[in-house]
């Protein structure tokens, strides 16, 4: 089960209403092994397709360094669909590398608008997630007792 908070939940939606017809994409991280979303990094889609993203790999580093320096590790990767329900495609399921990781799909199409879902995608398997949003507070309790 993803645990997010809806302020992160709605700033992913902006982004993809605003970069709306091209697929967006960025990463939450957190703490490592908190499975907690804190930190919102919107990416670069350097595909600028509809139907496919690609981080820039410049900034990906960047980023993926800045998280080790930090104790931080991708807990959320996300990215929109824009002519397709939020259901992983077989780029996505191809190209998903971080196994702790929830991936998070935006359908901002007119019969799916604004759908978002949650999956784990291991090994090629794909599994849809339940989505619970708390308050910051809640957050974090929640988490702290499904560490027990």
């Amino acid at each position: 089960m993803l645990i997010i908070t809806p302020r992160l939940i709605e700033v992913m939606i902006a982004q993809a209403r605003k970069e709306h017809p091209y697929e967006t994409c960025g990463i939450i991280a957190g703490v490592e092994g908190s499975n907690k979303p804190k930190r919102l990094i919107p990416m670069q889609n350097v595909a600028q397709s509809r139907t496919f993203f690609q981080f820039d790999s410049k900034q990906q580093l960047q980023v993926w360094r800045e998280m080790t320096a930090r104790g931080e590790e991708p807990i959320v990767i996300y990215h929109s669909h824009t002519d397709s329900a939020a259901y992983p495609s077989r780029e996505d399921v191809l190209y998903a590398s971080e196994p702790q990781a929830h991936y998070v799909i935006i359908s901002t199409t007119n019969t799916h608008s604004d759908s978002v879902r949650s999956f784990r995608i291991v090994n090629g398997t794909v599994t849809e997630e339940r989505i619970k949003q708390v308050a910051e507070q809640e957050a974090a309790l929640t988490m702290r007792l499904e560490m027990v």
